[in-house]
């Protein structure tokens, strides 16, 4: 009999799909990693097995241990699905500003779900940050995570991702595209693909009220840039230490609207269905494609799945009060 023993087990090993309609003016060929093929529907399965993984080995985490994370939602599904194989009760913490799938997919899963403001401070004891790392003060025996800061994270895209991409197109690789968040993706991939080949562009994609393109282009951390967006999971008001801005080459930022209209079109032109980060990888595509040739192969991250997204992105009405369509 052919089967796995849990369903963690059938995280990774995730397609490489070539664009067709999308890029058909773009002179390079351009292929989609799809992240949605992991059990979770995200690329944070990855790091959220490893993480807790990494967490037992040091003693962080033991038996009736609590997972502590605040996450824009994807990461805190791929620790819930290692919370129930290991038997861990699971936290998070979440931004106001997350589509209600994400929320309602979490606790389907078991995990309790705590919403915090979006428009505050880092620092405000309102953030999401803050309430989880209050919330591992107040509970006994548990443990908060830290996509952010967790070297965990960008080592498992070092030790899995970057090989995947890597033996997929047989080296061949030119250009990586993926959105910024926690840095983790990015940068683990870029540390093992430059290990391979030099010469191999990364380019992050950025989101406008989030500070990673100035500071990566200037070393200023400059407050004024950071306001509220509605683009989920990438863009930061923070510098994650996963972030290692010397293997990422570039910074692209794309609108609001520029990703959600491109996280509609890669639905209809490309039948894949994204979030909307997604759309913003495509769309920083599009803007850069005069800094590609023919001979070029470019991969880009797809984190996730359009289904957690359909309030939002996938709603007319809610695309029409935001002034996207």
């Amino acid at each position: 009999m052919n089967y796995v023993n849990h369903i963690t087990e059938l995280i990774g090993n995730t397609p490489l799909v070539k664009l067709n309609n999308i890029t058909k003016n773009i002179k390079a060929n351009i292929l989609v990693k799809l992240e949605s093929f992991n059990p979770g529907h995200s690329i944070k399965d990855r790091i959220g097995i490893s993480m807790i993984q990494d967490a037992e080995k040091k003693g962080l985490l033991k038996k009736g241990s609590v997972i502590i994370e605040s996450t824009s939602g994807n990461t805190g599904m791929g620790l819930a699905l290692g919370a129930i194989k290991k038997g861990y009760k699971m936290i998070v913490t979440m931004p106001d500003k997350m589509s209600s799938e994400k929320i309602d997919i979490l606790k389907a899963i078991g995990a309790e779900v705590i919403i915090t403001p979006t428009n505050v401070e880092p620092e405000d004891p309102r953030s999401y940050y803050s309430v989880a790392r209050n919330l591992e003060k107040k509970i006994k025996n548990s443990f908060y995570v830290n996509q952010y800061d967790n070297l965990s994270n960008r080592k498992t895209h070092y030790e899995k991702t970057g090989p995947e991409i890597w033996e997929q197109t047989n080296g061949k690789i030119t250009h990586l595209i993926a959105g910024v968040g926690t840095g983790g993706t990015i940068t683990g991939c870029a540390m093992f693909l430059k290990k391979k080949k030099k010469n191999i562009k990364i380019w992050g994609i950025d989101t406008y009220g989030s500070v990673y393109k100035k500071f990566h282009e200037t070393g200023i951390f400059d407050k004024n840039e950071i306001y509220s967006y509605t683009t989920e999971g990438i863009g930061e008001d923070i510098i994650p230490k996963n972030v290692d801005f010397k293997y990422i080459d570039h910074f692209e930022k794309v609108t609001d609207k520029n990703a959600a209209v491109m996280t509609r079109r890669l639905a209809k032109e490309e039948g894949i269905l994204a979030g909307n980060s997604s759309g913003a990888a495509i769309a920083g595509l599009v803007q850069l494609k005069g800094k590609l040739k023919e001979t070029d192969n470019v991969v880009i991250i797809i984190p996730d799945h359009g289904s957690r997204y359909l309030a939002k992105i996938y709603n007319d009405t809610w695309m029409k009060t935001q002034k996207f369509i």
